[in-house]
C-alpha cells in the first residue's frame, strides 16, 4: 500500500517508466534498452536505507526483488544479474535489478555512465511488459 506522503525522486520519475506496483513497491523500468535494468522502490516516505523499513516490509522487499530477480532470469536468461542499492546519486531507496550479458554495450565494466541511454519505443515497453506479465 502507498504511504500517502510518498513521492517517487525526481530522477527516477524522470529516469525511469513506472510498470506496476506491487504489495510494498513500485516497480521501474530505467528508460534505456541498452540493458534489461530495473528499479524497485518501496513506496514509503523518507526511506533511505533497508533498516529504514519495518523488519515485516524488509521481508517483503527482499521476497519481491526474489520475484522480480526470478521473472528477469526467466525472460532474458542473463549472464549475470546485478542486484545493488546504490543511493550516491538518488538518496531515495531504491534496488537496482540488471540483467547483464557478456555481450552487451559495457560488459564487463559498470553500466553507469558507460554509454548514452537509448529510450525504449512503445513497441518495446508493450512487449516487456508482456513477457514480465505487467
Amino acid at each position: 500500500m502507498t504511504h500517502p506522503e510518498f513521492k517517487l525522486a525526481p530522477e527516477l520519475k524522470r529516469d525511469c517508466i513506472e510498470l506496476a506496483d506491487w504489495p510494498l513497491c513500485k516497480v521501474l523500468l530505467l528508460n534505456d534498452s541498452l540493458y534489461p535494468w530495473f528499479v524497485l522502490v518501496p513506496r514509503q516516505a523518507n526511506l533511505k536505507e533497508i533498516i529504514d523499513l519495518s523488519e515485516g516490509d524488509q521481508i517483503v522487499y527482499l521476497k519481491e526483488s526474489a520475484k522480480l530477480s526470478k521473472l528477469l532470469m526467466d525472460v532474458f536468461k542473463p549472464d549475470k544479474l546485478n542486484i545493488a542499492a546504490l543511493g550516491n546519486m538518488v538518496p531515495q531507496l531504491h534496488i537496482h535489478h540488471i540483467a547483464r550479458f557478456t555481450n552487451d554495450a559495457a560488459w564487463p565494466a559498470p553500466i553507469w555512465g558507460k554509454h548514452p541511454a537509448v529510450p525504449y519505443t512503445d513497441l518495446q515497453i508493450t512487449e516487456l511488459k508482456k513477457a514480465l506479465q505487467f
